[in-house]
């Protein structure tokens, strides 16, 4: 529910954008708003479940997101839609770190591969899912049905969470580091909204050098943020973690980087069929479903790779794997077998799988109980930077490509720089994961222990 939209309004625009009597590009700021004022809250995660409660604050974001998708759904203007969707965005800030902080909080060690394989599998699908889903609920129902469907599920959702998550006691009381919040919250703000910005101006002189001042004030206001963070007593959110070998290779040092090649593809594979390889808009959703499949066909061997070859041997092995996959996307034609561009696929969509799970456990393979909540709200800041970051550089990319070869169309040779490049990232990111000493993740690979 959550992860879906992000992306399922993308071939839901033009649609949408024609019942409000607006602009596709109006519509944009729906997309983009949803990003922004998530990426606002995600630092105050940690301090809010600190001070209320996990659970309590699971219930109120999940509530705020499905209170919220219905005011989506029955918006008659585009200013009301935009600020529906700010009021859903704050839920799924506060959503993701904090569903992630309930499941992992009291898990043993040896259960945490285990569980990441089940959290993992949204953020593989999403991206490859919520676009022809989208155009299909718009086609066959109506667009307001991407919103109202989420009302049930939050609903149930609900219900299933005070049906079994056990209430939990507010931790330590600490004050509100109102500085870290602000910085971090902004720096986040303006990074995102720079990235997503500058994907679509690219070329447009002006606005792209606005877009990239706003990147660089993103990055400036981290940067001084993380300072803060380090010297405050109570920071907003607590930088302890990435003092842990494991959890500053599966973010910033590597898997931040890594996750961004994982989410270029599922932009760049659309456009590559239909404006490279001539395909219709069917034909090319209809080749996402090999990819679709590789991710879940490796979920059930997840968990008996990493606990018989060992994190750093699987990832470095699957990280290169994944960057040839990736560079391959650049070989295909119009001339390439059916059933070869299937077989890439596939074999795209399984490393694709393996490579994110494994970033995604070892995350959390050395971090204290105690860090568990500030650990979680870093990870999906990584994470949330990751996914601009694909689909931003997948368009910069592209544009490059253009540049180079003086066509304002897209070409193939415009995706062939654009896969090249993302499959050279991917395999330099490799190198932050041969560093891991031979028994990184070590305590979870115990067998499981019967009760």
């Amino acid at each position: 529910m959550l992860l879906l939209d992000g992306t399922i309004l993308n071939t839901s625009l033009p649609a949408m954008a024609f019942a409000l009597k607006v602009t596709p590009l109006t519509l944009s700021a729906a997309v983009t708003v949803y990003l922004l004022t998530g990426a606002a809250v995600l630092p105050l995660a940690s301090w809010l479940g600190d001070r209320y409660g996990q659970r309590r604050v699971f219930v109120a974001a999940v509530a705020t997101f499905t209170c919220a998708s219905v005011l989506c759904g029955l918006a008659q203007t585009a200013p009301q839609l935009v600020v529906a969707r700010a009021l859903q965005g704050i839920g799924s800030g506060l959503m993701l770190p904090t569903g992630r902080t309930l499941a992992m909080h009291q898990a043993r060690k040896e259960d945490i591969i285990g569980i990441t394989a089940l959290l993992t599998w949204p953020a593989l699908f999403a991206p490859v899912l919520g676009p022809p889903l989208g155009g299909l609920i718009t086609t066959y129902a109506s667009w307001r049905w991407n919103f109202l469907l989420n009302a049930p599920l939050g609903l149930v959702s609900v219900f299933l969470i005070l049906r079994w998550f056990r209430a939990d006691e507010p931790g330590v009381r600490r004050p509100l580091d109102i500085a870290g919040a602000i910085g971090a919250g902004l720096g986040l703000a303006l990074l995102i909204g720079g990235l997503e910005w500058i994907a679509h101006v690219l070329g447009q002189g002006a606005q792209q050098l606005a877009a990239i001042g706003t990147i660089g004030l993103g990055i400036a206001f981290l940067t001084c943020t993380v300072r803060h963070l380090q010297r405050t007593p109570h920071p907003v959110i607590s930088l302890a973690p990435l003092s842990q070998h494991t959890f500053a290779a599966a973010t910033a040092a590597g898997g931040t980087f890594a996750s961004m090649c994982i989410q270029a593809p599922p932009f760049l594979l659309p456009l590559l069929f239909q404006l490279a390889l001539g395909r219709n808009a069917v034909n090319a959703g209809a080749l996402l479903l090999p990819y679709f499949l590789g991710n879940l066909g490796m979920k059930s061997v997840t968990t008996p790779i990493l606990l018989r070859f060992g994190f750093r041997r699987v990832m470095v092995v699957t990280g290169l794997l994944n960057a040839l996959a990736i560079s391959a996307f650049g070989l295909l034609s119009t001339g390439t077998p059916w059933l070869l561009m299937v077989a890439l696929l596939s074999f795209a969509g399984c490393t694709r799988s393996m490579l994110m799970t494994s970033i995604n456990t070892l995350a959390f393979a050395d971090v204290p109980q105690s860090q568990r909540p500030a650990a979680s709200s870093l990870f999906s800041v990584s994470m949330q930077v990751a996914s601009a970051l694909g689909v931003a550089v997948g368009a910069i990319l592209l544009g490059l490509g253009q540049v180079v070869h003086g066509d304002p169309q897209l070409s193939m040779g415009d995706f062939r720089v654009a896969f090249f490049a993302i499959g050279l990232t991917s395999a330099l990111t490799v190198i932050a994961f041969w560093r891991l000493p031979p028994g990184a993740g070590a305590e979870m690979m115990r067998p499981t222990r019967k009760a």
